[in-house]
């Protein structure tokens, strides 16, 4: 990232740099449990702006088609394995006729954009405002940035007919358990989640099939929601079998 990128923030469409940056996310001020008596006049405000997010988000996607959703840490490069995982994988995503949608950032995410773009497919970035900025990668040829979490996850179930999750850090989870969680309870219709990476992903199996199962607090069908696998050939086999179902 370069020192330029560094000094901008993005606020939604706004681009701020130098004194003009904020201090706090509007995420952290939308949620912040104590403020000045002025949220009562600021709040219906704040509500028309989240509503233009949904209103820009569902506007730019409308007419994207299937697409699939790839998931990931933006902390690994281009030299580490699971990068060049993802790439292939969103390259076959395109071969079987998806668009590819990501969070638009470093990483795998940029891995994910990557090989859409590489194979001539649509590539997604959905951009989210944080303090320390990330900016879209130069793979996204549809790119989206949003003030707030919560508008940004409703576009990626909204508009994706699968998730492939890679290996992730807090990001990854919340988008990987946003689905289950909608998926378990009948908010969405089901469609494939794939975890790529066994070594990564086998503790948080375990620990489900063992202490979340054992304790009675989910069902063996709610595990059975995920389908773990090694290699890109496996991810898009799972993509291809949900497709044909």
């Amino acid at each position: 990232m370069t020192p330029e990128e560094r000094d901008r923030h993005r606020k939604g469409p706004i681009t701020l740099r130098g004194d003009q940056r904020p201090a706090r996310t509007t995420d952290q001020r939308l949620l912040e449990e104590s403020g000045p008596g002025d949220w009562v006049h600021a709040d219906p405000w704040r509500v028309l702006r989240i509503q233009s997010e949904f209103v820009e988000g569902f506007g730019a996607l409308a007419e994207l088609g299937p697409a699939v959703s790839i998931f990931g840490s933006a902390r690994l490069g281009p030299d580490h394995p699971f990068y060049a995982c993802a790439v292939e994988i969103a390259k076959g995503v395109v071969e079987l006729g998806y668009a590819v949608i990501t969070g638009g950032g470093p990483g795998i995410m940029e891995a994910g954009n990557r090989g859409a773009q590489e194979a001539g497919g649509v590539s997604v970035g959905l951009g989210i405002e944080l303090p320390h900025e990330q900016g879209m990668n130069e793979y996204v040829d549809l790119g989206v940035d949003f003030r707030y979490f919560f508008a940004r996850k409703t576009m990626f179930v909204k508009y994706s007919s699968g998730f492939v999750v890679m290996p992730g850090g807090f990001g990854t989870f919340d988008e990987l358990f946003e689905a289950l969680c909608l998926m378990q309870t009948h908010k969405i219709d089901m469609f494939p989640v794939v975890l790529v990476g066994r070594a990564y992903w086998q503790g948080l199996l375990d620990w489900l099939n063992s202490a979340v199962l054992d304790g009675g607090t989910i069902n063996v069908g709610d595990v059975e929601l995920l389908r773990v696998v090694d290699t890109a050939e496996e991810a898009l086999d799972v993509l291809r079998e949900a497709a044909h179902r």
